[in-house]
């Protein structure tokens, strides 16, 4: 059996666009993504307001699609893919991190999974697969729902390098959690690492093809997915293997993946992939895949939500606090992190955290996407506006408090106590 390959590759402003069409190609992408099936390009939205390494950057999004209308697939057959998640505005997210501008310029559909869409139960998409799940059948004895349109159909996730509060690293494999979790994604975190496991092979069954591209011109080092300390890092990967990609990347940020992700462990001890960075076929940029970051990881120094998150579902605040979650109590846990998150350290902390990334190459690109110029190489001139921190206090904390009533709003205890009363 040939091994896993992994593409990694070095990138600038001036060829990212190249760089993009170069690593998908060399993992192998045509091999993996059926020309003639929808193919889903699975954002990621980790915070809803720019920050850099969070969510997928516009240059991700635009590399990917430019790199496979360039190799002859359909733009009808391709579209964005959004998730939704009760502190998460994907809305506003898609617009904030310029996703959105992407796609239009394309002229490409936009799916937002929970509007409108169909769902079915899990026991009726993959049947007997449901059997050998590690943990999902005991978080959800009733099953869980995916969307009915990922049956058969394509996915590339557009995941980015970054450290993760719950898991250590997340990328290829955390990017699947929302849009395969229709409501009470929270009841996993205790069996995070398993449930990545479960989806994964829920993936295989399902998806035509399951490819991953990596963004790590940005990488977030820290308390991930959202309160990190990010750096410019210049590099690209991809990999049809979920967990040889993972594991590459947290190599990069210097992790032992199989010691230090346990998701990763598991997923290569059920040979859903290859989780061994020493039997990967690494491709690409030799000196860019050999690096080592040194991150201190998510876990060095841990802000007071993580502290509580992990005395929630791993410590001594478990046993008299686990059990809200699974009640009608839940969104106090939905409020506590928008009002720490969204109200408090975005506009205290992030100015200072995202400073040095705002002053590079990539953010000056960010700043002014879409008024630059693009060739088939990329952007040859990033800008001469300097990216500043626009926001002021006053006006993201209206934007928290619009989004602390939508989480309410949209809290699926609420929901689901809605959709009772709609049917009496």
């Amino acid at each position: 059996m040939p091994a896993s390959k992994v593409a990694v590759v070095q990138t600038r402003p001036e060829t990212v666009r190249a760089d993009y069409h170069r690593v998908l190609n060399l993992a192998g992408y045509q091999d993996v993504i059926a020309k003639d099936a929808d193919t889903a390009l699975k954002i990621n939205i980790s915070w809803h307001f720019f920050f850099p390494a969070c969510s997928t950057t516009p240059w991700q999004l635009d590399g990917v699609i430019h790199a496979m209308l360039k190799d002859g697939y359909k733009k009808e057959l391709v579209h964005g893919c959004h998730n939704r998640t009760v502190v998460i505005d994907a809305h506003l997210g898609e617009r904030e991190n310029k996703q959105v501008d992407v796609l239009d310029a394309y002229g490409l559909r936009n799916v937002h999974l929970y509007e409108g869409e169909e769902w079915l139960n899990i026991r009726d998409a993959v049947g007997e697969l449901t059997g050998e799940f590690l943990c999902l059948n005991d978080v959800y004895p009733d099953g869980f729902a995916i969307p009915k349109r990922f049956i058969g159909e394509n996915v590339i996730h557009l995941p980015t390098v970054k450290t993760h509060v719950f898991t250590t690293t997340t990328g290829a494999m955390k990017n699947a959690f929302g849009g395969l979790l229709n409501e009470h994604r929270h009841w996993t975190h205790p069996v995070i690492h398993e449930t990545l496991v479960d989806l994964l092979m829920i993936q295989q069954e399902i998806h035509r093809g399951v490819f991953a591209v990596m963004d790590g011109t940005f990488a977030g080092d820290g308390l991930g997915p959202r309160c990190m300390t990010p750096y410019v890092k210049n590099v690209l990967l991809a990999s049809a293997d979920q967990v040889a990609i993972d594991a590459v990347a947290a190599k990069l940020m210097g992790f032992e993946p199989l010691d230090d992700c346990a998701y990763i462990r598991l997923a290569h001890e059920k040979g859903l992939g290859c989780g061994d960075v020493n039997e990967l076929d690494i491709v690409g940029d030799e000196l860019a895949a050999r690096q080592n970051w040194n991150f201190s990881g998510p876990f060095k120094e841990m802000t007071f939500a993580s502290r509580m998150q992990h005395l929630i579902y791993w410590g001594p605040l478990k046993r008299p606090l686990e059990w809200s979650l699974k009640t009608w109590l839940a969104p106090w846990s939905y409020i506590a992190s928008v009002l720490y998150h969204d109200a408090y350290w975005y506009p205290f902390k992030s100015k200072r955290q995202m400073k040095q990334c705002l002053a590079s190459e990539w953010g000056r690109l960010f700043e002014n996407w879409g008024k630059v110029e693009a060739t088939e190489e990329g952007f040859p001139n990033p800008g001469t506006e300097k990216p500043e921190y626009r926001r002021g206090f006053w006006g993201l904390l209206k934007e928290a408090a619009r989004i602390l009533v939508l989480c309410i709003k949209e809290a699926p205890e609420f929901a689901a106590r809605r959709r009772r009363a709609a049917h009496r």
